[in-house]
């Protein structure tokens, strides 16, 4: 962006805030967003803004936030939490952000989920979510961490019999909660929802005729496995099938469980005394590997901040006048990480944390040095299409092991109907 550019823009949201502005900000009450809603509450009190905080459940804030986008409410959200599970569906109905300095400063240039039909970002990063697989310091040294899903079966069940947890391990499983269990064993067993494996090249997908790989045997395996520690095994609790990531993290912090999936902004939360009987003795590793694995691979995406168009152009400007002193508040950022485990949104600041920061450089190491997976398919109609894979594996579950393949096959149409035509 040229100078005059900068100065054109710093013009606009100046007179955008010369009177006092009040913006509503609807967001999911999570401990990154409450986080980096407060950096923003900083800056909007030296701007003179009054900032409304909305915080809405994450059961109703999809279908709140799309009903409100599609009917060009502007009354209800100036800033909104986007997340690129649907950050293309949202895409058209928000303002480019193109022009908010160092937008560009993310994780492996994850603004792809968010770009609108023009190429531009419709969202400024407030974190990097990246699942790791966590584990109790206490209770498993560090050499003995599982490094194969045999592993953490064996361990599990030596430490239910000597008395040590009530539950090997506990994640999430439900609708939404995918990645806490079906999805980080799929990936890491060399396997994907749609062939070929691993690629979000819509161009690549649709050549293969957007395959579902439902009935492969990587996902027998993947669907084996989460059937044995349910049923067989026990080394996880039977209800599982139903926990959102918050039931299942509620029962690693209460100490129930030796081992759990979540994302990275869960590790404040984790080693928080005052909401965990396991803080302190919190351990990360990669994940453990399934028998068709050819390596770790993990999930890294952003959550951001974005404005809807329908709300009125001063509006706007003050909006993004916001955001934009959020994403170069070195101070703010590194606060972030330090309370919740939610790496500063703006990569420079990395390095930063890269000389001082032990346990930056340890889950750092983990989550870039190894492979990755984009968590979701962009296209409109993943949600959908997750849901029926959700769906298709729990009646897996549900149901007799010698019934696992048919069951598979049985929900293999509906994954191939859902996607792009």
């Amino acid at each position: 962006m040229s100078a005059v550019a900068v100065c054109a823009l710093a013009a606009s949201w100046s007179a955008a805030s010369a009177q006092t502005t009040t913006l509503n900000i609807c967001y999911m009450n999570h401990p990154v967003q409450v986080t980096n809603v407060g950096i923003l509450e900083k800056h909007a009190k030296a701007q003179g803004v009054i900032l409304n905080k909305a915080p809405v459940s994450y059961a109703v804030y999809l279908p709140k936030i799309t009903q409100m986008l599609s009917a060009g409410a502007s009354d209800q959200c100036d800033i909104i939490w986007n997340n690129d599970d649907w950050g293309q569906d949202f895409a058209e109905y928000l303002v480019p952000m193109d022009d908010v300095p160092e937008v560009n400063n993310v994780a492996e240039n994850q603004l792809r989920p968010f770009l609108n039909s023009e190429g531009k970002p419709t969202t400024v990063s407030i974190t990097t979510t990246a699942g790791i697989f966590y584990y109790r310091k206490d209770l498993i040294p560090e050499n003995q961490v599982p490094k194969t899903w045999a592993e953490l079966t064996s361990l599990s069940q030596k430490l239910q019999s000597e008395g040590k947890v009530r539950w090997g391990f506990v994640g999430g499983m439900s609708y939404t909660n995918t990645f806490f269990s079906f999805f980080w064993t799929l990936w890491n067993n060399d396997c994907d929802v749609y062939s070929p494996a691993f690629s979000r090249d819509m161009d690549e997908v649709t050549k293969a005729g957007w395959k579902p790989m439902l009935d492969s045997a990587c996902q027998k395996q993947t669907a084996e496995f989460w059937w044995d520690a349910l049923n067989k095994d026990k080394i996880s609790p039977p209800g599982m099938t139903t926990y959102s990531r918050d039931e299942a993290n509620a029962i690693f912090q209460a100490g129930e469980a030796a081992f759990t999936v979540a994302d990275t902004v869960f590790l404040g939360q984790f080693n928080d005394p005052r909401r965990s009987k396991v803080a302190g003795n919190i351990g990360v590793a990669q994940f453990p590997q399934g028998p068709s694995s050819k390596g770790p691979r993990t999930w890294i995406d952003i959550w951001g901040w974005s404005i809807p168009k329908a709300i009125p152009a001063e509006k706007q400007a003050a909006a993004k006048k916001l955001i934009a002193a959020m994403i170069v508040d070195e101070e703010g950022q590194i606060d972030q990480w330090n309370k919740t485990g939610g790496p500063p949104p703006n990569t420079r600041f990395w390095k930063t944390l890269d000389k001082s920061d032990a346990l930056w450089r340890q889950v750092s190491s983990i989550l870039y040095d190894t492979q990755h997976a984009y968590d979701a398919y962009y296209f409109r109609n993943w949600a959908a299409v997750h849901k029926n894979y959700s769906d298709t594996l729990i009646r897996a579950m549900k149901g007799d092991r010698d019934d696992i393949a048919a069951t598979l096959a049985s929900g293999v149409q509906a994954i191939h109907d859902g996607a792009p035509k």
